[in-house]
């Protein structure tokens, strides 16, 4: 399955999109590239067909190439969740390629060694679900991540806890669980040293990654 998975989604970006230009074709090749990585680590983190579809989805995201008016939807989402967020504290948003990725930090969503959301981080969560929700053709990965204080098992462990939470709040929301996965991360993906507070703090989060179906 996941072979086939794999071939389909690479003949899809490679041949249906048909670029002409040198750049096009680059922005093929990068895509399917994208997709083929992306597959792989939602068929090893999730072990189904809907983990390595939308794995392949994010990584031909972050690829760069989408059909027509995709760029131009994912650009309507990155507006409507920065209003969505705009008094935040505790989300940041970025976008690359076609992908749009959500931060929560953990320290903020989350008491220590807690998978409970803080009630006063439930909204940002809700908000972030309505704005997902009203763009149907996206599908959503919601990775957890921990800082490397503790065993690697308990951060593993941790990390799934976490983002499972937040995912059965979109749910809640009304986006249907068929778009959703979780990833566990545990402290496997640092965004900054685990040697300082500040870097530990960065470490600990919950990121919700958004992308076009392709």
């Amino acid at each position: 399955m996941m072979r086939n998975t794999v071939i389909f989604v690479c003949l899809a970006l490679l041949t249906g999109c048909m670029p002409q230009t040198k750049a096009q074709k680059g922005g093929a090749y990068g895509a399917a590239g994208g997709a083929v990585a992306g597959a792989i680590i939602g068929q090893a983190a999730g072990r189904d067909t809907k983990a390595t579809l939308i794995g392949a989805a994010i990584g031909a995201a972050v690829g760069g190439l989408s059909g027509a008016g995709v760029g131009k939807m994912m650009d309507d989402q990155e507006r409507d969740m920065h209003a969505a967020l705009a008094e935040s504290e505790a989300a940041s948003i970025r976008r690359e390629g076609n992908l749009l990725a959500v931060s929560l930090k953990g320290d903020v969503t989350f008491d220590v060694n807690s998978a409970v959301v803080r009630p006063g981080l439930y909204s940002e969560i809700t908000r972030i679900a309505s704005v997902v929700r009203d763009y149907p053709q996206t599908v959503v990965r919601v990775e957890g991540h921990t800082d490397s204080t503790g065993s690697e098992s308990y951060n593993m462990d941790l990390s799934r806890r976490r983002a499972d939470s937040v995912k059965n709040i979109v749910i809640q929301q009304g986006v249907s669980s068929s778009r959703i996965e979780t990833v566990a991360f545990g402290e496997s993906a640092p965004v900054a040293s685990n040697d300082t507070e500040y870097g530990r703090a960065k470490n600990r989060r919950v990121e919700i990654k958004i992308a076009p179906i392709q």
